[in-house]
This record gives C-alpha cells, structure tokens and sequence, in this order.
C-alpha cells in the first residue's frame, strides 16, 4: 500500500486558516502556524465580546436617563422605583429612546412614577 500525504487538502486547510487571519497584523496574518492560534484567540474574544455589548448598551441608557431624570429634578433610582410601584413596564432602552426623541411624553412617565415612589 503507497504513503499517502494530504497534498491538496492540506493546502486547501492552509488557505482555509490564512483567509479567516487576512486582517491580522505581522506573522499572523502570513505564517500558518501563527494564523492558526490567531483565529482560535479571535474566536475566544469574539464571543466575549458579544457578551460584553449588552452590558455596554445596558450602561448607555441607564447614562442617558440618569441625564434625562437630572434635568426633571428626579433621581434615576426613583424614576425606576417609582415606575415599578406605578406598574408601568418600560424597559430602559424604550425609556432612554422616549427620553431623547420624545421628551413631553417623558415628562408625562416622570410625572406618572413621582407620586408612586413614597
């Protein structure tokens, strides 16, 4: 029986790794070997980062309000407090969007979640 060796597919996995590195800096984008544990690290912070977006997003409204509810004189715990026992379900992205693009209907929630936060 003859020795087989990869031949074409091995080249065929090579492209395969370079092309997904192409983006990469120095050897990590040229060198196989290097190619290879760049992606794997890619990979690796990819999903972390995937994670990391909501809380990102999560932290960008909460600003948004804080900075909404200072202006009306309403601290943002209180606005959220108060919009809990008014059972009034928004949640903070609604209530940031609403903040910025509509800011009389804001006035209105602000003014709902005042009397329920004692």
């Amino acid at each position: 029986m003859p020795r087989i060796r990869k031949g074409a597919a091995r080249r065929q996995a090579h492209k395969r790794v370079l092309k997904a590195a192409s983006g990469h800096r120095s050897s990590a984008g040229h060198l196989y070997r290097a190619a290879k544990e760049a992606i794997v690290r890619a990979g690796v912070y990819s999903r972390f980062g995937r994670k990391l977006r909501k809380r990102d997003f999560r932290m960008l409204w909460i600003t948004r309000l804080t900075a909404a509810c200072q202006q009306r004189g309403i601290m943002y715990s209180r606005l959220v407090n108060g919009l809990k026992k008014a059972n009034i379900t928004l949640n903070r992205k609604m209530l940031s969007e609403i903040a910025i693009a509509d800011p009389v209907a804001f006035d209105a929630i602000v003014a709902a979640a005042k009397p329920a936060k004692i």
